[in-house]
């Protein structure tokens, strides 16, 4: 099986990036770049392929590729983002998932939203965070697109953070992770665990690998003990803008 990622460069308009749950402070564009270039080779050193999508240089979170598109099965669904401004950025990953072949494309129509960071799918559940970027007529349609595929849609209200995937994400094994004070409703996962700080996004790079940001270390030294290899990375220029890890990537797998 082949393991591509897409991931898109940072545009020169990067500070701009919205920002709705934080403070906005100044982003450093160089060291921005620096840090996705290092996000970038972790997951080649992980036996990624990475895959460039067009730049979307008038698109300031435009790096935030996660948003434009989810994957499931061999089906890409290509998203509506709940911001105006990025509805632009799904036009390159939809030309660059048809160049690669042998992936079928759907997409959300208005007047459904759905962002990408709102979605964690974990076998063939997909929870859907309902929240300021997704709708429920975005959720509805997903819906529609992902039940003839095996696919169960779950929503999960999302009031604190951007996305769900700020709050939650998965481990290998499909423990859902979370920081308690940004997590609506645990209890709606099957299995959920508390990390001890916010930031803790993880990517699974393998069935015992994962990557994560280097500003939650308690997280990471408490997944290492679950008998995890953990890799960090510094990620601080995108955290202004309440990205995480998963953001900055779509990861698909191929079967040759």
């Amino acid at each position: 099986m082949s393991k591509i990622a897409l991931v898109r460069q940072p545009s020169p308009l990067l500070d701009d990036g919205i920002v709705g749950h934080i403070e906005k402070v100044p982003v450093d564009l160089p060291l921005a770049r620096e840090q996705w270039r290092e996000y970038v080779r972790t997951l080649e050193r992980h036996g990624w392929q990475t895959l460039e999508v067009e730049a979307a240089d008038d698109c300031p979170d435009s790096v935030f590729v996660e948003d434009t598109v989810l994957m499931f099965r061999n089906v890409a669904v290509i998203t509506r983002p709940g911001a105006d401004s990025r509805k632009p950025e799904t036009a390159g990953t939809r030309r660059a998932i048809e160049a690669l072949g042998g992936i079928a494309v759907a997409e959300i129509r208005e007047p459904g939203t759905l962002d990408g960071g709102d979605v964690l799918k974990i076998g063939d559940t997909v929870y859907v965070g309902r929240g300021g970027r997704t709708n429920a007529e975005g959720i509805a349609q997903l819906r529609q697109i992902l039940a003839p595929l095996g696919g169960t849609v779950v929503t999960v209200p999302v009031t604190t953070v951007l996305h769900l995937k700020t709050a939650v994400t998965a481990l290998p094994d499909g423990t859902v992770i979370g920081y308690p004070d940004e997590v609506d409703h645990p209890e709606l996962f099957d299995r959920f665990m508390a990390v001890p700080e916010p930031g803790s996004a993880v990517v699974c790079l393998s069935d015992s690998e994962v990557l994560m940001s280097a500003s939650a270390p308690r997280s990471a030294a408490m997944i290492r003990d679950l008998g995890y290899t953990v890799t960090e990375v510094k990620l601080s220029e995108f955290e202004k803008l309440e990205g995480c890890p998963t953001c900055l990537s779509v990861r698909i797998r191929c079967r040759g």
